[in-house]
């Protein structure tokens, strides 16, 4: 490039650098203006939710007053008096407080010390109220102060003048609590229009400056690094062709050194005659089999291994693919008796018309094969282990059975029982003669009926529902949603989304039966949860449910697997059951935001 090529480049540089500097500078000072007016507005906004609060705290504190005021009137022995005059005096101290400062502002309550023009007249109009409450709450004190078993007499006039002003002034507290919440919405109306004006500043901003700074620039750049890669690709072809000839002079001899060497010392290469004797191998293969090349007329079976039969295999092997070619895992044994796997290729080749041999070229594989045979050892541990662990979910199972059955009998003993005996005497106890008390026993005999109906579906209903095997899913998901909705008092609803209502096989049907009820119980147990939704579709092949709730959820990477039979066998169940209906399970759930079970069963 020429000197004066070189002036203009540098004359451009300088110029695009002090427009870069502008236009960066202009964003600057955009952000901090709007940075500025935004917390500026923020802070005059800061108070507003603590003043609303404080404002809404004085409807409550009113009622407090009335209510504490009033119940001295229930309440005629001196403790008791003493202790409300107490709770008098420090509801109406905080009362004031809150009053006056929400007027004048408290720095320590965080309140400010203005207030708009309409919120004065609100104060205005509501101060006579409060003196009059204020003047009876303090004379009902000072009378209590000199006498505490005044009569309520006494007290009338005072009470009267509170309870009649209660009400107005709960009426101008809320409007004054209303006036404030629309001035900060007013507020917060004016910050969004204050934030949307200025996005609309800094998009023009930054359009004028990409139309008349960045736009313009780019092409610059463009041109220069154009003429840079010129140069540059100029410079690369004069070093090439000088350096084309050297290279491809010497690009054969090292290709044919790299060769050489890559067969020799990377390969386990070999080339023996079609009967197996050895014409040449490499400098790795003589290492590993520790083989001298100076020993002429050997086969090569014999170099791979001195076990009789494994040779007996590798001259079989050559024997039989030396024309078609062969590839494989094989056996060997070097000196000292070590065990060697090769991944081994037999390659029919001819060096000439007239001469044949074989090219030998393998990779020793003995680490690889070593830890295969320990898989398939561990592989068969763990068809083991799993087999222990459904003998331990068996057992569990019956268990459970067990316990089921136990449970039933001592509902059914305890429950029913005592009350069905409960009945019995009361029935015997009924004096026809005496109406009255008659009719009272009925209605007990009504509600201790109702209670043994109860007792009966409580003790019954984990047993399989009659719908199920008559009607078939559906119904009976729908019935137990009801059935438990009922006895739990959880809203538990059953939405079948695609009217699915084919029969499956039998088990199937009870196997989903059983997951979804686990899936329900789980969710009543142990999520704490007040709403659970059973949702149920289908397409042409596949029938899909799940299980949702507003619980507190859990991490499902937690979970206790079960090794020994120990905690978690709900889950455990579940997943036996899917897998027995050649379904699948999902499990989804975070901490504080429910659980989801999803089940899909091929129909």
């Amino acid at each position: 490039m020429t000197k004066k090529g070189n002036s203009l480049d540098q004359r451009t540089f300088n110029k695009l650098s002090r427009l870069y500097i502008i236009a960066l500078s202009a964003i600057a000072l955009s952000v901090i203006i709007s940075q500025v007016l935004v917390r500026n507005h923020l802070n005059k906004q800061q108070s507003d939710s603590t003043v609303i609060n404080v404002a809404g705290r004085q409807r409550m504190l009113s009622q407090k007053l009335t209510k504490e005021i009033v119940s001295l009137s229930v309440y005629s022995d001196e403790k008791n008096r003493v202790l409300l005059k107490e709770n008098i005096k420090k509801t109406l101290y905080l009362w004031e407080l809150s009053h006056k400062s929400l007027q004048k502002g408290n720095d320590s309550l965080g309140l400010p010390k203005q207030n708009s023009i309409a919120i004065e007249s609100k104060f205005i109009a509501i101060n006579p109220v409060f003196d009059t409450i204020q003047k009876a709450s303090k004379s009902v004190i000072l009378k209590l102060e000199n006498k505490p078993l005044i009569s309520i007499d006494e007290l009338a006039s005072d009470i009267k003048k509170v309870t009649s002003n209660e009400g107005s002034f709960l009426l101008m507290m809320d409007a004054i609590v209303n006036q404030y919440d629309v001035e900060a919405d007013e507020k917060v109306a004016w910050l969004r229009t204050l934030e949307f004006s200025l996005m609309i500043l800094t998009l023009l901003i930054l359009f004028g400056e990409f139309l008349f700074i960045f736009w313009p620039t780019a092409k610059s750049v463009k041109a220069t690094l154009a003429k840079l890669l010129s140069a540059e690709k100029e410079a690369k072809q004069m070093a090439f062709n000088a350096d084309e000839l050297s290279i491809s002079k010497e690009k054969s001899i090292r290709e044919l050194r790299a060769l050489s060497q890559a067969i020799d010392e990377t390969l386990l290469f070999a080339r023996i005659s079609p009967n197996g004797d050895l014409i040449h191998m490499g400098n790795k293969f003589s290492r590993l089999f520790k083989f001298s090349k100076f020993k002429k007329e050997i086969f090569f079976w014999t170099i791979l291994s001195s076990n009789e039969n494994e040779q007996l295999l590798i001259e079989d092997l050559i024997s039989k693919h030396k024309k078609t070619g062969w590839q494989g895992e094989v056996k060997a044994t070097i000196k000292g008796g070590e065990d060697v796997w090769l991944e081994m290729s037999i390659v029919p080749y001819r060096p000439t018309e007239d001469k044949s041999e074989l090219l030998i070229i393998a990779s020793e594989i003995t680490a690889r094969k070593e830890g295969q045979i320990e898989i398939e050892r561990l592989t068969k541990e763990s068809f083991e282990e799993k087999m222990s662990q459904q003998k331990i979910i068996s057992s569990k199972i019956i268990e459970n059975q067990e316990k089921e059955q136990n449970r039933i009998a001592k509902d059914v003993h305890d429950g029913i029982g005592q009350m069905l005996t409960g009945l019995k005497y009361n029935l015997e106890s009924i004096n026809i003669n005496d109406v009255e008390k008659t009719a009272s026993k009925i209605e007990h005999l009504k509600e201790l009926t109702t209670n043994i109906i109860k007792g009966v579906r409580t003790a019954t209903f984990n047993l399989t529902p009659p719908e199920l095997s008559d009607h078939g899913v559906v119904p009976a998901i729908s019935k137990l949603t009801k059935e438990l909705g009922k006895l739990t008092g959880k809203e538990i609803l059953f939405y079948n989304k695609t009217d699915f209502n084919e029969r499956l096989d039998s088990l199937v049907e009870i196997n989903i039966y059983r997951i979804v009820q686990e899936a329900i119980n789980n969710a009543i147990k142990y999520a704490e949860s007040s709403h659970i939704l059973v949702s149920l579709s289908h397409s042409k092949n596949i029938l899909s449910i799940v299980i949702d709730d507003d619980g507190k959820g859990f991490e499902p990477s937690k979970v206790k697997k079960v090794k020994n039979g120990d905690g978690g066998m709900g889950m455990t169940f579940m997943k036996e059951r899917i897998k027995y209906v050649e379904g699948r399970l999902f499990l989804n759930s975070e901490l504080g935001q429910g659980t989801r079970v999803t089940l899909n069963i091929p129909i």
